[in-house]
């Protein structure tokens, strides 16, 4: 059991690695751009790179661990017991220091830039800038005008783990929509990709503990200066993304799995109560019936008569010599 264990707690590392090194590598490449102009990277590049991060670690360690490279995924599923609860704290654990070393490959697969740019600079989710006036396009000389506000941060990534859970659900559900292993990797992440794009502005689309906390904890390590200033850390991508999860868990059985069609029990042929096969005897004996069970040759077949008298079964054929 604990070789089990810790095998799986091997898979959730090695796929919030792959998760968060595409991840925070999108990310580095966007703000860096060692191939492109900045103009050549864009929001629509980062959330492609966190989607098919998922897409990756999901095909890679789906088999060993479940792939929930997510505590709050962990702690959802646990809820619902659909997971052990003996088995959470390890898979956070694992979970955590995956996102760990995912942020630390990207920072040195990007080291050189990193430093140019001004080394310690390693950042994590935030609250997104607000701005003065609408805008389309290209926002460039545009000044910001402040931030999101806590409140507006927590409704976003609440709304935002909800639907990724509902997401995950689907694409698991065999009695809904019916995705098979193949699929489901590409449907959650699409919903990841589907978050970003949709929700990810106000705060960066946390929507996983592990995938904040993780590169929050290397980059203060390595000397990054504020970010565990105030409580916005814990309370929006830990705590409000756990709510958000848990929220999605039960809103999916609520809504969708008490309204999917049950599936139908298979007929089985009735069969009479001996009462009732009694009073069948009597009656054929009375009206002349064959009695149930009786075999009687009619020509070249054998016939069993059965209840009230009716054919139950050709017993066998008689060839004619």
């Amino acid at each position: 059991m604990a070789n089990g264990l810790l095998k799986r707690m091997g898979g959730e590392v090695l796929g919030t690695f792959i998760l968060l090194l595409f991840g925070c590598g999108v990310v580095a490449n966007v703000g860096l751009a060692p191939r492109l102009a900045s103009a050549g990277y864009d929001w629509l590049a980062i959330t492609f790179g966190w989607a098919l991060g998922v897409i990756v670690a999901v095909y890679v360690v789906g088999g060993v661990s479940g792939a929930h490279l997510n505590p709050a995924v962990t702690i959802a599923f646990a809820a619902k017991k659909k997971f052990p609860a003996s088995e959470v704290i390890p898979y956070i654990i694992a979970q955590t220091l995956g996102a760990f070393l995912g942020a630390a490959g990207a920072f040195f697969a990007y080291h050189d830039g990193m430093v140019a740019a001004g080394y310690p600079n390693i950042y994590c989710t935030g609250p997104g800038s607000i701005f003065g006036q609408a805008f389309w396009g290209s926002a460039t000389g545009i000044a910001s005008s402040g931030q999101y506000t806590l409140y507006n941060s927590i409704f976003t990534e609440f709304i935002g783990t909800t639907v990724l859970l509902w997401g995950i659900l689907a694409a698991g559900d065999s009695k809904n929509m019916g995705f098979g292993k193949t699929t489901a990797p590409i449907i959650v992440g699409a919903t990841v990709l589907g978050i970003g794009l949709v929700l990810g502005g106000p705060t960066g689309y946390a929507i996983n503990p592990a995938r904040d906390f993780g590169p929050r904890l290397f980059g203060a390590l390595s000397g990054t200066t504020g970010l565990f200033d105030g409580w916005y850390w814990l309370i929006v991508p830990i705590l409000t993304t756990i709510a958000g999860a848990l929220f999605g868990i039960f809103t999916y059985d609520w809504f969708v799995t008490a309204a999917l069609p049950k599936p139908k029990e298979e007929e089985k042929p009735a069969i009479a109560p001996a009462a009732v096969q009694a009073k069948a005897i009597t009656a054929s004996a009375v009206k002349g019936a064959p009695a149930p069970g009786t075999v009687k040759q009619i020509g070249r077949v054998k016939i069993r008569y059965g209840v009230y008298g009716k054919i139950d079964q050709v017993m066998e054929k008689i060839t004619q010599k």
